[in-house]
């Protein structure tokens, strides 16, 4: 962690911001800041172009927004580049994916036509429901790491960047748990030359990234940078990673709902979550292997706010169940249903229902550019490993081997705020405020 107040570098030159996966999700993100750019639209749902982080005391009124408190690099300063095992480019993938309005994609065509995906790491039994064309190939997967470095080194000088970022927008892989090859990072290096199975392509990609000196976010539930070979890389090279999968719809819901209950302390009988979505995350998720591990990730997050053990006589033995339905007339717009069993003073049953008519990949954009943003500024305030504070973007915050994950968004929020405040020198808020009454 960086001490208090050191300064950090500030964001001269260009930032290519690197994206595994050019599906809806990415290219709502690059339509949107290249719209946003031109003044077209607002960066709604971003807290680095939009939210303010209080300084000093209430009544100093400081409230500057955050980009203006802390060195981002502007959005003029980006750059975007791809891989994906489609060769669409960026204009026609979002014209596929349906996510935005004609009209909108054609002011910005000129852009997202340019951006033409690099062919991918790509393994059809990690994600069993896709299949694609533009992938690379080698005589084994250290191989095809060193591909993809070539691809990071190149692009770097191809644009004239002076930085680079990788962000894991792509497909939800089958569910892996970490295992031998995974627990050393000379282990996992002689894995990729044995292309040992338990290797996935985002493990890969993560390994180029950080062999690269490039942060690496992880949007998916992947394991990709959650094991000990990635730890001990980005340790030594000095790289800040985070992940995992993205908070946006059912579950960002729940991040809002369970710290209330418990904070009242209210008691849970049940929570049932269903979802229904048809764009190609749907599609991969009616694989029970990759769903299996978007389960794992959604269904972490109650158990670890509410604390059962804590609170037995309120918690324990709750019933959660989570569903998701692939049913493609509904496309990029998913539906989530919760179905919510509490109960209160005396034992006395109540009931929540909440039907959230969201757009995936509009609620994912923005964290896509935040995370980007704020793990370049980690990079220069010279932050390394497990940033704990973008836990705030996550559904499975990756925190230190010994510690649980805080899923409490407000809990994240400060957090998040309070690295600012610490990394420009700025006092840490409490919010105690006894001070006032004195």
């Amino acid at each position: 962690m960086t001490e208090k107040g050191v300064g950090v570098k500030p964001a001269e030159g260009k930032l290519g911001i690197l994206l595994v996966g050019l599906g809806a999700v990415s290219t709502t993100f690059v339509a949107g800041v290249e719209a946003i750019k031109r003044g077209l639209e607002h960066p709604t749902g971003s807290l680095t172009q939009m939210g303010t982080i209080r300084l000093g005391k209430r009544t100093e009124g400081r409230s500057p927004k955050i980009k203006d408190f802390v060195p981002l690099a502007a959005l003029d300063d980006i750059v975007f580049g791809a891989w994906d095992i489609f060769s669409d480019n960026a204009f026609d993938a979002a014209m596929k994916a349906g996510v935005l309005e004609k009209d909108l994609l054609n002011q910005v065509s000129e852009q997202l036509a340019s951006l033409k995906p690099m062919a991918a790491v790509f393994e059809q039994n990690y994600v069993k429901r896709l299949t694609g064309e533009n992938i690379k190939t080698g005589k084994n997967k250290m191989e095809l790491a060193e591909l993809l470095i070539e691809d990071i080194a190149e692009f770097k000088a191809d644009n004239g960047c002076d930085r680079l970022v990788m962000v894991w927008a792509a497909s939800t892989e089958i569910f892996l748990e970490a295992s031998l090859v995974h627990n050393s990072l000379e282990a996992f290096e002689k894995g990729l030359y044995d292309s040992d199975p338990a290797i996935a392509p985002s493990m890969i990609y993560a390994y180029a990234a950080l062999k690269s000196r490039v942060p690496f976010a992880n949007g998916a539930p992947n394991l990709s940078v959650d094991i000990p070979a990635m730890l001990e890389l980005a340790d030594k090279i000095g790289v800040p990673i985070c992940g995992k999968d993205f908070k946006t719809g059912q579950t960002l819901i729940k991040t809002i709902i369970a710290p209330g209950l418990k904070a009242r302390m209210l008691g849970l009988h049940g929570w049932y979550s269903t979802n229904i979505l048809g764009n190609r995350d749907g599609e991969v998720l009616d694989d029970p292997e990759s769903f299996k591990t978007k389960e794992e990730s959604k269904l972490s997050v109650l158990e670890q706010i509410l604390q059962p053990e804590v609170h037995p006589e309120l918690y324990e033995g709750f019933s959660h169940v989570v569903r998701i339905n692939y049913y493609p007339p509904r496309g990029d717009n998913k539906e989530g249903w919760d179905n919510i069993d509490i109960f209160g003073w005396l034992g006395y049953k109540m009931q929540i229902k909440i039907d959230f008519l969201c757009r995936d990949s509009i609620l994912a954009a923005p964290l896509v550019l935040d995370l980007a943003l704020f793990l370049d500024l980690a990079q220069r305030a010279e932050m390394k490993g497990i940033q704990e504070w973008l836990s705030f973007y996550f559904k499975s915050p990756q925190t230190a081997p010994e510690l649980y994950p805080e899923h409490d968004l407000f809990i994240q929020l400060k957090k998040l705020k309070n690295t600012l405040r610490h990394m420009m020198g700025e006092e840490l808020i409490t919010h105690l405020g006894l001070e006032y009454y004195d």
